[in-house]
């Protein structure tokens, strides 16, 4: 079972993206197995965070010492644009989370919430795949 969602994103923006994954288990009828959530774009990722304010100022700001804006990346001499750092983000978190699920219910920690992120120098629009993985 597939289906694809889509968030509206700011630049370094990010959604809990949890409800729709726990919605979309349930209505799987699957009782045990996985959950694949993935970022189609190279300049956008998944993981998992505690959403709260602080870790949502504390994120971007601490990616943007990894691999700051403004930077010369060669990427930009690729492609004459200007989202190397975002490319180099994305890589670093990764476009996709397995998340196991037992009795229909994701296994998650108290404060750990399933996001998507847009690294681009862009508004983005970023589409993102839900999978179900079954048990054998």
């Amino acid at each position: 079972m597939i289906r694809e969602i889509s968030v509206e994103l700011e630049v370094n923006g990010m959604a809990d993206i949890t409800s729709e994954v726990k919605k979309f288990v349930k209505e799987s009828g699957v009782e045990e197995g996985a959950v694949l959530v993935f970022n189609v774009g190279s300049t956008g990722a998944v993981t998992t965070i505690e959403y709260e304010p602080g870790l949502k100022k504390d994120f971007p700001r601490i990616m943007d010492r990894v691999a700051p804006y403004g930077e010369n990346y060669e990427h930009h001499k690729t492609w004459g644009d200007d989202n190397g750092s975002s490319h180099v983000k994305a890589s670093i978190v990764g476009p996709s989370i397995v998340v196991p699920f037992r009795n229909g219910e994701l296994i998650l920690g108290t404060w750990q919430q399933i996001v998507v992120v847009n690294f681009d120098t862009r508004p983005r629009r970023r589409r993102v795949i839900l999978q179900i993985l079954k048990s054998a």
